[in-house]
């Protein structure tokens, strides 16, 4: 049955049980409702990796430590943002019913697409490579480290792998038998913590802008991924909810307790897990938000596999889990969490100007005419205002990532696009973007006809 990713026509609602298709080439249900949609993301916006990544929100590089009340603000602010640009991208396909990395086709043309599909690949699969780390790390705090690193690591790959076979189905089990536990959880750490007082954070409102990127950022990271989801949404609003309240409260919660975390801990991540644990209550909450964890690994590895489908439409969904699954397992095995913020810095630069783009385009046709066929036009328009948004990034926050930051930084003080705190790479990369995109946004007649006419050629 032909996929219909052109956006003239909604598939039905299936039936409730119905499971995402293994392959391009057929339709993909609409069974997510609103709870699925608000326990999906809401999940994935609380992370074990985002307690320990909240200290690039206290210490941005590159900045002054920020004070406790700009840390705050700077949360607030970028997860609202990052939001609202992940719900209007989960919006795009719950009207398409495209994937994330075939919604580019109708952006970039169809082999201009398979550049970010790439670079999505590899991001998916290094998230999923840092979660089984993570996860592996939890569970060695929660057993006192009497289990071996390897075995905790094959126990996270083999429950992520597992989750990614019937992906609509761990949705809907995460939202009945999860959701109510890691908010519990949540609220447990919370009280917990402070029991004892906040201690006092000497810092500044002059890397603001940094932190509010390394908030926007997360967000952001999942952009590339929300369609693979909310093209099973039974409605658009549904959609935008789960991204935008679902995503983006538990994101501010999540992060929020990290800081407090932080500060009680000198700002050493590598002490937050020991921390939770000894709160009262701690270990069963600390073990719940263990358990949840395995949504962010199992989004990862699910989102590899349909990326690669842009370029591979008729391969089984299944076989590349589980090929990817154990790809991520053999290379949790052999390294080490290093990078993070830096790694954070570079998904930002990379697909925040690509949202934005996406969003110019949404703005101007509301999916309508979206060609997502195999021979879908090149769009020169749309990847000028990508490459103009990367450039803006860079120059305004080249990052730290030895090699690559040097020659970044060397252009920025030569335009003097760096040490601005009123200045930031995200938000400033995201305008460029849209700007430029927005005269090139509306699809040309021809692709228009050639969308609908096209149905979901693969």
């Amino acid at each position: 049955m032909s996929q219909p990713l052109s956006g003239q026509t909604v598939p039905p609602v299936a039936e409730p049980g119905a499971e995402a298709p293994r392959t391009l080439t057929e339709t993909a249900p609409r069974t997510l409702g609103l709870l699925d949609q608000l326990g999906f993301w809401g999940n994935l916006g609380v992370s074990l990796l985002g307690f320990a990544g909240a200290l690039s929100i206290l210490t941005p590089i590159g900045a002054e430590p920020l004070s406790l009340p700009a840390a705050v603000t700077a949360i607030v602010v970028g997860s609202l943002l990052g939001g609202v640009i992940l719900g209007v991208s989960l919006v795009l396909g719950a009207t398409t019913g495209a994937p994330a990395m075939v919604l580019l086709r109708g952006l970039l043309g169809a082999k201009a697409s398979r550049l970010p599909t790439v670079l999505n690949i590899v991001q998916c699969l290094g998230w999923a490579v840092f979660e089984l780390l993570v996860i592996s790390a939890g569970l060695l705090a929660l057993t006192g480290g009497h289990l071996p690193r390897w075995a905790c690591i094959l126990v996270a790959g083999g429950v992520t792998t597992a989750l990614t076979i019937r992906p609509l189905g761990s949705i809907r089990l995460l939202r009945k038998y999860v959701s109510v536990l890691v908010v519990v959880a949540l609220a447990v750490l919370t009280v917990g913590l402070l029991r004892n007082p906040v201690p006092a954070v000497a810092g500044s409102w002059s890397g603001f802008w940094l932190a509010v990127d390394a908030a926007v950022a997360l967000t952001i990271s999942w952009v590339p991924l929300g369609a693979d989801y909310s093209r099973h949404s039974r409605t658009t609003r549904a959609a935008f909810a789960g991204g935008f309240l679902g995503y983006g409260a538990t994101q501010i919660a999540c992060l929020l307790l990290g800081v407090v975390a932080l500060t009680q801990v000198q700002q050493d991540p590598n002490q937050v897990f020991d921390l939770f644990l000894a709160v009262p209550l701690g270990t069963a909450a600390f073990a719940v938000l263990v358990l949840r964890e395995t949504d962010q690994s199992f989004a990862n590895v699910y989102s590899t596999a349909v990326s690669i489908q842009n370029m591979a439409p008729r391969w089984d969904r299944r076989i590349l889990t589980s090929a990817i699954g154990a790809l991520a397992i053999a290379v949790a095995l052999t390294i080490d969490i290093s990078q993070y913020t830096n790694f954070l810095y570079l998904i930002g630069a990379v697909f925040i100007p690509l949202s934005g783009a996406l969003i110019a385009a949404w703005l101007r046709t509301r999916g309508a005419g979206w060609n997502t066929a195999a021979d879908a036009p090149l769009r020169p328009g749309m990847l000028l205002a990508w490459a103009a948004g990367f450039v803006t990034y860079q120059v305004v926050n080249p990052g730290a990532i030895p090699g690559w930051s040097d020659a970044w930084a060397s252009a920025a003080s030569w335009l003097h696009t760096i040490g601005h705190p009123w200045l930031s790479a995200s938000l400033t990369s995201f305008t460029v973007a849209v700007l430029i995109a927005l005269p090139f946004a509306a699809a040309p007649d021809p692709a228009r006809r050639a969308a609908a006419g096209a149905g979901g050629r693969n």
